[in-house]
Formats: structure tokens, C-alpha cells, sequence
């Protein structure tokens, strides 16, 4: 079979269209641009660390400047989006729920997750959330000083995820960041689709979401983190070329798999002159192997790091310029001052800034403060002369230096 061979440039040009951090600019309600973000994403990572704006705010901001914190809470009480897993706890667009409901019948098939869950604990819970409607896993703790029943918080908590992950109930919203669990039945709206799909459609799924999004991929990549699923999907792309379907690309020395049409139209990959100030959970760089083959970034984030090993920071965000990843900017939004914190920042061995890059970086670190609900910025480090002029002044307003009224309405 024949193997396109295409440069590291072009390849990187084809991950960033994929991924749409640089949109030309949307039309439309800004909640609708948030969704079209998520079903064209395939997923959005949720994290709980709140050092900046939390991770699945932070990456659908950075793809849509006119996002409003309020879109996720809004598309799930609409019905138009879902907590699952995908290879973590997600956001996932409704219409993929039944490519999910394999992974519900193995979790169901074992037994359950790692922890046992006792089932007459497991239909005791359905059948309060039958009679009482949603409620929380705190709505299983004892009452303060009362008698020590069934309703234990911890067992009643793997119980509820035991049977979130089963698809006996889904999360219908969040109290601040506790789930509310409710029956499938009643949470799922009525014309979802539940065709339980088989293998090969699964299989299939899970490739074209992954190309879509990211260009091209290796079967390590578009299976990553799903155990099990890496040897059916090294089949299916096989099957596909053969078919004529999808082709072969050589990215530096690794062969990938890309939909034939990937490489035409080479004026829409056009590297932007913007800077992005990435989630270490986005979509672009979850996969810290694929980033280091194909960016040369070797990443990974330090809070799970003891203080004294870490070499960057604590939270260390990625910077995007053009087409390479420049440098790493800790940072930490000081909510009750309204102060950003500069911690740290550090460009990339070799790595000299010409002023536009200095521009572009302040006017994204404009925009970034006020997402993260800052006025004021304070550097903790001392960046270099031209960095800290960046960092530290000129910071006004900016293309995009402000969320718009969270209104419900998107």
C-alpha cells in the first residue's frame, strides 16, 4: 500500500485545523458554537483542579472566545450533551450515546468498576431516585449524630457511580460540582437513538471521530486509554485502507492513518499569528507522545509532582504560537483579589520571541485574565526583559478582554 508522505509543518497544520483552536470566526448564538465545539471534538475532558478557570471551561473557551460558562449546564439541561467516560470523565454530544452503550454492557458484564458495589445497595439507591427524583451522593451521607443505617456515604457513592457507569443513571446537572444523579429513564431524552451498535460500527466510530478531530493518528492513538480496544482498531484501519477508505501517512518516522481526502485544500492549514494559552487537559495535547512527535513539547504537569522535583510548576499551561508549542506559563487566578499570578514562565530551549510573538502573547494574556474573572495581573518571576514587558505591561484591552453577561439563552 502506498504511504503519503507529508512534512512535520503540514502535519501540524492538519492537527490545529482538526482541532479548531484558531476558528475564523463564528456566526450565530455563542452557545451553538460551544455545542458544534463538543460534537465536533467528539468529547471535553472534565477535571475538578480549579488553579485556573477549570479545564472543560478552558478548552471550549479557547475554541470560542464568545463562550459563557454557563453553555455546559444549559446544553445539559436540553438534553443536547451527556457526562460519560471516554477515555475520563466527559461532556459528550447526545447524539453519540448509543456508541457508548457497549462500554455500559462490559462494566455491567464484570461485575462492576475496581470497587464491589453491594447490589441491594445498588436498588436501594434506584429506588430512592425512583420516588424522591435526582439526588446526590451526599444525600446518602448519615444524618449528623444519627443512627449509622445502610445509607453509608462512601459504599453509597461507589454504588452511584457503579451505576452511572452501568447506564442505569445518568447526571442530569451539577450543584456546583457535585453530580445529581437521575433514572435513564427519565433523563434521556426521547429521541436519542438506543440501537446498540456492534463491533465494527463501534470500531468505526471511534476512528472517524478521532480523524475528524485530530487529522491523522496512529491505533495507539485513536484507542488511547480504552482497554482492550487497541487490537480491533489496528484491524479496522487495515480493512479501511484495503477498502480504499482511509490511506496511509508517514509523519516524521511514525506511519499514521488519515481519511483520503485529508490533504487537499492546503490553503484552509494557514498556521494563525495568534497565541493560545492552552488547558494542560485540551484535546491538542492529551496525548503527551503524539505532542512530543509531532511538537517536540515534552510535556507533562506537576501538581501530582512533589514541590521540590517539579522543574516548571505546579499547573503549567502549554503556549501556542503559530504552529509550535513555545513555552510553559504557570500561572493562578486569585479570585477574591481579581489578580492573575504569573508563577513562572519558560520558553522552549532555543526559542527567541520577535515582537509580534510579544503582541500576540500580550493580547492573549489580556483575554486569559478575564476569562479567568481577573483585572490585575502580578508577576512572581522574573521572565527576561521582553517576557516581562509582555507579561507585566501593556496588558489592556484586547480583541476579546471580557466574558459577555452570562445570560441562559447563550
Amino acid at each position: 500500500m502506498r504511504v503519503e508522505r507529508i512534512s512535520m509543518a503540514r502535519a501540524r497544520a492538519l492537527a490545529l485545523h482538526g482541532q479548531g483552536v484558531f476558528p475564523a470566526g463564528s456566526a450565530g448564538r455563542p452557545i451553538d458554537s460551544t455545542r458544534s465545539a463538543i460534537r465536533h471534538l467528539g468529547y471535553i475532558q472534565i477535571d475538578t483542579i480549579s488553579v485556573v478557570e477549570r479545564a472543560h471551561h478552558h478548552v471550549l473557551w479557547s475554541r470560542n472566545r464568545r463562550y459563557r460558562l454557563s453553555h455546559l449546564d444549559t446544553l445539559q439541561a436540553q438534553g443536547k450533551i451527556f457526562e460519560y467516560w471516554a477515555h475520563a470523565a466527559s461532556y459528550l454530544p447526545m447524539e453519540d450515546y448509543r456508541m457508548y452503550l457497549p462500554d455500559m454492557e462490559r462494566i455491567r458484564a464484570q461485575g462492576g468498576l475496581w470497587h464491589q458495589a453491594d447490589p441491594a445497595l445498588k436498588r436501594q439507591i434506584l429506588d430512592r431516585i425512583r420516588h424522591e427524583g435526582p439526588l446526590r451522593s451526599r444525600d446518602f451521607e448519615d444524618p449528623a449524630g444519627g443512627k449509622r443505617l445502610m445509607w453509608q456515604w462512601k459504599p453509597a457513592k461507589a454504588a452511584l457511580e457503579t451505576l452511572f457507569r452501568e447506564g442505569e443513571v445518568m447526571i442530569v446537572r451539577r450543584d456546583g460540582f457535585q453530580k445529581v444523579y437521575d433514572l435513564r429513564e427519565r433523563a434521556l431524552p426521547d429521541w436519542v437513538d438506543t440501537a446498540f451498535p456492534g463491533t465494527e460500527e463501534q470500531t468505526d466510530f471511534l476512528i472517524g471521530r478521532y480523524l475528524d478531530a485530530n487529522g491523522f493518528g496512529t491505533a495507539s492513538e485513536i484507542a488511547y486509554l480504552r482497554a482492550g480496544v487497541r487490537p480491533r482498531v489496528q484491524k479496522r484501519l487495515r480493512e479501511l485502507e484495503e477498502s480504499g477508505r482511509l490511506m496511509r501517512v508517514q509523519v516524521g518516522d511514525r506511519i499514521c492513518h488519515a481519511r483520503v481526502d485529508v490533504l487537499e485544500h492546503p490553503g484552509r492549514f494557514r498556521p494563525s499569528s495568534r497565541v493560545r494559552i492552552l488547558s494542560p487537559f485540551d484535546n491538542l495535547v492529551i496525548q503527551r507522545k503524539r505532542i512530543l512527535a509531532l511538537f517536540g513539547f515534552d510535556y507533562q504537569i506537576e501538581c501530582y509532582t512533589a514541590r521540590e522535583k517539579r522543574k516548571y510548576g505546579y499547573f503549567c499551561l502549554p503556549v501556542l504560537w503559530k504552529d509550535r508549542l513555545v513555552a510553559r506559563l504557570d500561572c493562578k487566578a486569585e479570585r477574591d483579589g481579581q489578580v492573575l499570578v504569573i508563577r513562572n514562565f519558560v520558553a522552549e530551549p532555543g526559542m527567541r520571541f520577535p515582537q509580534r510573538f510579544l503582541n500576540a502573547l500580550t493580547t492573549e494574556l489580556s483575554a486569559f485574565m478575564r476569562f479567568n474573572r481577573c483585572d490585575r495581573l502580578r508577576l512572581d518571576c522574573r521572565p527576561g526583559r521582553d517576557i516581562e514587558a509582555a507579561l507585566g505591561g501593556g496588558i489592556g484591552e484586547s480583541e476579546h478582554n471580557a466574558l459577555p453577561p452570562d445570560r441562559p439563552d447563550g
